[in-house]
């Protein structure tokens, strides 16, 4: 087989650090953020929290430094200081001030309490475990979900512990690391599916005759039990219909989302959310605010930018031991002038986002009533905003607003249509709602098929399919028919 070369042209879209920068802050909530600043403030010498106005830059010469000795260790072939020649180079960016992109700012914080993440943080940290078996545990709670799961596989997180950490460990620790973490409250955190919570829980339950029944039964004939066969129980198992009914009633009474059990209920669990935005209805008109609580004003280090004035004036008389100094000060104040207006940048789009949402859900945010919730996908926002779809699903990703009716997820607003008999067009939300109440209002001993509630949808005027039907009610987190039946 003969080797040739051949030149081709292709087109290439590279990222600069600052649209990196962007990307990543964008993709963080509130509170993410001000954790993210704070790890920038201690990293980063050249980026301080502060109100002070920055001293004039540097001339407005471009001046480079040239390697003269190639002996010398410089990593860089030229150092151009006059890259802060005008104001703006080195922005003094106050978050907390009155941003000119929000006419309408005010600040406020509703996490008092500790989620379920710092519980559990704070439980293993009391556990008698060394360092490096408390940092696998911080990884694997890191990775748990809302509902207390850990979802991803163990192989995954000890794949990130070797990049970020460079702590390589085997599936043998990571299991023994898991287990100190289902021993931890509520009880079934940490499981990796429904039958692991449910056994974790029962572990935990005094070992009486329906406890020990409930743990067989879940073990050896789980899918038997999902699945509601229970004559094949009764017969496998041979024991009596009360007995049965006992152990049934022991696993009912487990929490099979524990995570969820953190907060007595969902009016608590979101009063521990701290919101992104805040909305209000003033006069008959919508406003909309940044809530940017606990989030400093940040600059650039007066200090490293006098130290860079200093070597700009001593360009000529610099040693090698200085360029290579002169390096270490612009990185630094590089990477701060990114942060900043990376930071401001992620301002801009939120801003936008939300109030291109609130356009688009007006008639919510001034009434507080879902029923007026209009159907609207990722490109509706896309198109008003200027900005990519995929831009507009990183704000929309873990970001909440307060509103006067409560606090709601910014994915709670995004809907597709559908059309009604008259040509109508509504929200996916409405069917859902009336899906639900169809489903709440059934006879227990005969739930409604996704056949039959298809029929109550068309009769209402909704055009709906009955694939369409099942899809709706699986995201509501209804089981099938046959598995809400009840002895």
């Amino acid at each position: 087989m003969a080797l040739r070369q051949q030149q081709e042209l292709k087109q290439i879209q590279k990222l600069s650090p600052l649209q990196m920068q962007v990307i990543k802050l964008v993709e963080l909530n509130t509170v993410e953020l001000e954790d993210k600043i704070k790890q920038e403030l201690e990293e980063n010498p050249a980026l301080e929290a502060g109100d002070e106005e920055m001293p004039q830059d540097p001339d407005d010469s471009d001046i480079t430094l040239d390697n003269e000795d190639e002996s010398e260790n410089v990593s860089q072939e030229d150092i151009i200081l006059g890259d802060y020649a005008s104001e703006e180079d080195i922005p003094d960016y106050r978050i907390n001030g009155t941003p000119d992109y929000d006419p309408y700012y005010r600040q406020t914080n509703y996490s008092d309490e500790k989620s379920l993440i710092e519980s559990l943080e704070e439980q293993i940290a009391l556990q008698n475990l060394d360092e490096r078996k408390q940092k696998i545990a911080q990884y694997i709670i890191g990775n748990l979900d809302e509902n207390g799961y850990l979802q991803r596989d163990l192989k995954s997180i000890s794949d990130d512990l070797l990049f970020h950490e460079h702590i390589d460990v085997s599936s043998l620790e990571m299991e023994d690391v898991l287990y100190e973490i289902q021993d931890l409250d509520p009880p079934g955190v940490g499981a990796r599916d429904l039958q692991e919570c449910l056994l974790l829980q029962l572990q935990r339950k005094l070992p009486t005759h329906s406890t020990k029944l409930a743990m067989q039964i879940l073990t050896e004939y789980f899918e038997e039990f999902s699945r509601k066969h229970y004559d094949k129980i009764l017969n496998k198992l041979n024991i009596s219909e009360d007995e049965l009914r006992s152990a049934i009633d022991e696993i009912v009474s487990l929490n099979p989302k524990p995570g969820n059990a953190w907060s007595n209920s969902l009016e608590i669990s979101m009063s521990n959310i701290t919101p992104d935005f805040i909305v209000e209805s003033e006069n008959g008109q919508v406003v909309m605010y940044l809530n940017n609580q606990n989030i400093p004003s940040l600059n650039v280090s007066r200090d490293f930018a006098e130290m860079l004035q200093g070597y700009n004036q001593n360009k000529d008389s610099m040693s090698a031991n200085d360029k290579q100094t002169v390096l270490f000060i612009k990185q630094k104040v590089d990477s701060a002038k990114w942060f900043i207006d990376a930071v401001k940048q992620r301002q801009n789009t939120l801003y936008k986002t939300m109030q291109a949402i609130i356009e688009l859900q007006y008639d919510f945010f001034l009434t507080g009533n879902e029923g007026a919730l209009k159907p609207m996908i990722l490109k509706d926002v896309a198109v008003k905003t200027g900005f990519d779809i995929s831009t507009i699903s990183r704000v929309s990703n873990s970001k909440y607003v307060q509103t006067a009716s409560g606090i709601y997820p910014l994915k709670f607003f995004f809907s597709e249509a559908m059309q009604t008999d008259s040509g109508e067009d509504v929200s996916s939300r409405e069917i859902k709602i009336i899906l639900k109440e169809s489903i709440d209002g059934e006879d227990p001993s005969k739930p409604l098929t996704d056949d039959q509630l298809t029929s109550i949808l068309n009769e209402k005027g909704y055009k709906i399919a009955r694939r369409t039907v099942a899809k709706y009610r699986e995201q509501l987190n209804i089981p099938v028919a046959r598995l809400r039946k009840k002895i």
